[in-house]
């Protein structure tokens, strides 16, 4: 997105819905410094190279199927801000109007929550993000709530303790993520809120994804173009990096 460089990902990391779950932002480091050395200068932004690895990453686990074209020319912001991470990314305990409010706040719709929202089918979740969840929650399966409280105490302790965000297929990128919703077996709360058997137009999706790959593809590769495409800093706006991880 429009702030999309490594120093706003550290920000990102350090939020309050994702605060110490960001891993792998060596590997951005390495594609920086192999990209440079290509060009003989920096030329691509550290933006462009991260949407490039997010597609690339899916299509590497998910197939064919998830390839999609990625527009760019995104330059890299001069500012990130910890706040507006806190403000904009949606916790895991949302509830399904919070989670649309959030997204529709940035333009996107009640598909591209579904369809984004996809994107746990890999990855992984720390135990004080789900911890309420498996005590509390009653849409959820009891047996899948008994097997994840091994790994999560109901008292403090193991807060950092990881479980599967889809316990299926981990590190496949599919559409068994659906198909654990619609069981009641979604890892976080938000992402259950997706499906909450009344029939309504994201129960519908939900349904329709879990069956139906190509579906799913379809729409989660419109929705990432979409996605990245906010709010793009392009021209003389911006800068190219020369270190992903610190302005110029």
């Amino acid at each position: 997105m429009h702030t999309a460089n490594i120093q706003t990902l550290v920000e990102l990391e350090s939020a309050l819905p994702n605060i110490g779950s960001l891993r792998g932002l060596e590997v951005i480091d390495e594609i920086k410094a192999a990209v440079d050395k290509a060009c003989k200068r920096p030329v691509v932004s550290c933006a462009d190279i991260l949407a490039i690895a997010a597609r690339d990453s899916v299509s590497i686990l998910g197939g064919s199927l998830y390839w999609y074209k990625v527009l760019l020319g995104r330059r890299d912001a001069t500012t990130a801000s910890k706040d507006a991470a806190n403000s904009n990314l949606p916790p895991p305990f949302f509830t399904f109007s919070q989670l649309l409010s959030s997204f529709q706040s940035h333009g996107l719709d009640l598909k591209d929550l579904v369809a984004l929202s996809g994107a746990h089918t890999i990855g992984f979740a720390q135990c004080s993000t789900f911890r309420n969840r498996i005590y509390n929650d009653t849409n959820i399966d009891p047996n899948f709530a008994s097997s994840l409280q091994g790994t999560c105490p109901r008292s403090s302790g193991g807060d950092s303790n990881l479980a599967a965000l889809d316990r299926a297929t981990p590190s496949r990128f599919d559409t068994s993520f659906y198909s654990a919703l619609l069981s009641k077996k979604g890892l976080l709360h938000s992402d259950q809120e997706l499906f909450k058997g009344d029939g309504g137009e994201s129960d519908n999706l939900v349904k329709l994804y879990s069956k139906n790959p190509f579906a799913f593809a379809r729409d989660f590769k419109a929705s990432m173009v979409k996605m990245g495409n906010m709010k793009t800093l392009t021209g003389s706006v911006g800068e190219i990096r020369n270190n992903c991880r610190r302005i110029n």
